[in-house]
C-alpha cells in the first residue's frame, strides 16, 4: 500500500512540475508571426502537436529543425497538458488550426504529432472534418491502438489511470479507441505517416503505434537496427527527424541512421 501511495504521489508531483514549467515557458496558444519562423512560403505551415504532459518548450528541438529547413512552424500544447478528454482537446485544436491557416493564409497545414497529440490530431481529422485543411499527418510514438502501459496503472492499484481521463482513453480496448479506429484509419486525401521505435517505453506493444488503410508505417529499427530511440527521443533524435522531413515532402522512406 505504501508503494502504491508513493507511486501516486510521485506521478502527481511530476504532473504539477510540468504544469508549472508549462506556465513559465509555453508558447502562446494564439499564433503570431514570431511563432512562425522560416521562409518556405510554398510549403504548408507545420504544427507540432505535443503529447501528454508535454510542455511547449519540450518540442523546441524538432521545431528548430523544421524552421532551419524553411518551414513556418507552430507548437501546440494540449489544453491542460493533455490530461483531460481527448475529443475535447481535439475540438480546441480544430480552432487552433483555423487560427494558423488564417494567420498564414495557407489553405492546408501539415501536422507532426507526438504521442497523445497523434490521437488528438486523428480525432480532429476523422470526427471533426479536419481533412479538408490538412495535407500531411505524421505521428511519433502515438498509441493509435492503445498501450498496455495505461492498463498497468490500474493494475498497480491506482484506480482507473489515477483519474486521468486521457490515460483511460489510451488503454487498450477503451470506448474512445474503439470509436476512433472504427472504419477507415486514414480518411480524406491526407498523406499519413507513423513513426515508431522498438525502445518506446510508453507505447506497448510498439506495433500499436501504426495504423491501417494505406498509411506509411515506419519502424526506425527496420532501417537502422542499432539505433536506440525512446518515446521522448522521437522528438529529439536525428534519424527520426529525417523520416519526418521525408514525409513532409512526400519522399521515399530513407532514414539517415547516422543523423544526430
Amino acid at each position: 500500500m505504501l508503494l502504491r501511495k508513493t507511486v501516486l504521489v510521485v506521478a502527481l508531483a511530476t504532473a504539477a512540475l510540468l504544469a508549472s514549467a508549462g506556465a513559465a515557458t509555453a508558447a502562446s496558444s494564439t499564433p503570431t508571426p514570431a511563432a512562425a519562423a522560416g521562409t518556405a512560403a510554398a510549403a504548408n505551415p507545420v504544427i507540432v502537436v505535443g503529447g501528454l504532459s508535454g510542455v511547449a518548450v519540450a518540442y523546441e528541438p524538432i521545431a528548430a529543425r523544421l524552421r532551419a529547413d524553411g518551414y513556418r512552424t507552430f507548437i501546440y500544447q494540449l489544453p491542460g497538458l493533455g490530461l483531460g478528454d481527448i475529443p475535447a482537446s481535439a475540438r480546441a485544436f480544430a480552432g487552433y488550426v483555423e487560427q494558423v491557416r488564417a494567420s498564414t493564409g495557407a489553405a492546408t497545414v501539415d501536422l507532426v504529432a507526438h504521442s497523445e497529440g497523434g490521437l488528438v490530431s486523428r480525432y480532429y481529422l476523422k470526427r471533426l472534418g479536419g481533412t479538408a485543411g490538412v495535407g500531411r499527418y505524421v505521428s511519433l510514438g502515438t498509441p493509435q491502438y492503445g498501450t498496455y502501459v495505461a492498463n498497468i496503472v490500474a493494475f498497480l492499484g491506482l484506480g482507473s489511470c489515477a483519474g486521468i481521463v486521457a490515460c483511460q482513453q489510451m488503454t487498450i480496448g477503451s470506448a474512445f479507441l474503439a470509436d476512433l479506429n472504427a472504419g477507415d484509419d486514414t480518411p480524406g486525401s491526407v498523406r499519413y505517416t507513423t513513426v515508431r521505435t522498438l525502445q518506446d517505453e510508453l507505447v506497448r506493444p510498439t506495433g500499436n503505434a501504426a495504423v491501417n488503410d494505406g498509411a506509411t508505417n515506419v519502424l526506425i529499427q527496420g532501417y537502422c537496427p542499432l539505433r536506440v530511440v525512446g518515446h521522448l527521443g522521437l522528438v529529439l533524435d536525428g534519424t527520426a527527424y529525417t523520416i519526418v522531413r521525408g514525409a513532409l515532402v512526400d519522399g521515399p522512406v530513407r532514414p539517415n541512421c547516422l543523423a544526430v
